[in-house]
């Protein structure tokens, strides 16, 4: 094996190893991208929290529910209330309605998002149905919890 052999592994390993961490990145970027933005509330992201706040502030913030249902989608979605008042470190618990409007059984995952943009990081949710897929037989008419 000749000096040029040597010149190709030279050059072809390199390649193959950058090809490798690249297929790497692009295979996991979706857990990526939502590990950073769980991480930093990019994009309005939430934190899930896994208790209950230890300490609530006097000083008080309204929060505003809206909801969409993506097309294609048989049902109703909506907030029980279109807005609560709540102390800051405050647990609060309110209710979605999700309803099955066809003659079939549906299955929805329901995705969040907080506005402005920079508040998600200081938002905790506690317990959610989105954080689960919801499965509704025909007209079902159900009452989702979130706890934040």
């Amino acid at each position: 094996m000749g000096s040029g052999y040597r010149k190709n592994l030279n050059v072809l390993v390199p390649c193959f190893v950058t090809l490798a961490i690249m297929s790497g990145l692009v295979a996991y970027s979706p857990e990526l991208y939502r590990a950073f933005c769980g991480a930093t509330g990019y994009g309005g992201t939430t934190q899930r929290a896994y208790s209950d706040p230890t300490t609530s502030s006097k000083q008080t913030v309204t929060v505003v529910f809206d909801s969409n249902v993506a097309p294609g989608l048989p049902w109703r979605f909506e907030p029980e209330q279109r807005s609560v008042n709540v102390h800051l470190g405050e647990q609060k618990l309110v209710f979605f309605s999700a309803e099955n409007l066809s003659d079939k059984t549906t299955t929805g995952h329901a995705t969040f998002n907080v506005t402005p943009e920079t508040s998600g990081i200081y938002f905790n949710k506690i317990q959610c149905f989105c954080f689960n897929e919801e499965r509704l037989d025909p007209h079902q008419k159900v009452d989702m919890p979130v706890v934040f």
